[in-house]
């Protein structure tokens, strides 16, 4: 998929929506180590960018953006519309990355 044809819009300039195939996601549960806890911990005690967890947060994102990918795909889709991240905290220490969207069919319209 053309990660150009992926908006949190409600369409793509230039696109015409020809079938809403659904709601699709990809979700991904991460926690990081207890190595990667202590650094993290040693970084906060000087303060600025932890990128320790800047790090394990951009990782998982991306994870779960490619299984959106992969999801909408499985289904036909050529574009998704109205993508979004949501995270939440399974327990402590341990995070779910959520992305979605609207997996849709969409044609280049003729100029």
């Amino acid at each position: 998929m053309d990660t150009s044809l992926i908006t949190t819009g409600t369409g793509l300039d230039g696109y015409k929506i020809v079938k809403h195939l659904g709601v699709v996601r990809g979700i991904t549960v991460r926690s990081r180590s207890v190595v990667g806890n202590f650094a993290g911990g040693i970084q906060s005690l000087f303060g600025g960018r932890l990128s320790v967890y800047v790090e394990l947060c951009e990782n998982a994102r991306e994870e779960a953006f490619h299984l959106l990918i992969q999801h909408a795909q499985a289904i036909g889709a050529n574009a998704i519309i109205g993508m979004r991240y949501d995270a939440n905290e399974v327990m402590q220490g341990i995070t779910e990355v959520l992305a979605y969207g609207t997996a849709v069919v969409v044609e280049k319209v003729a100029e």
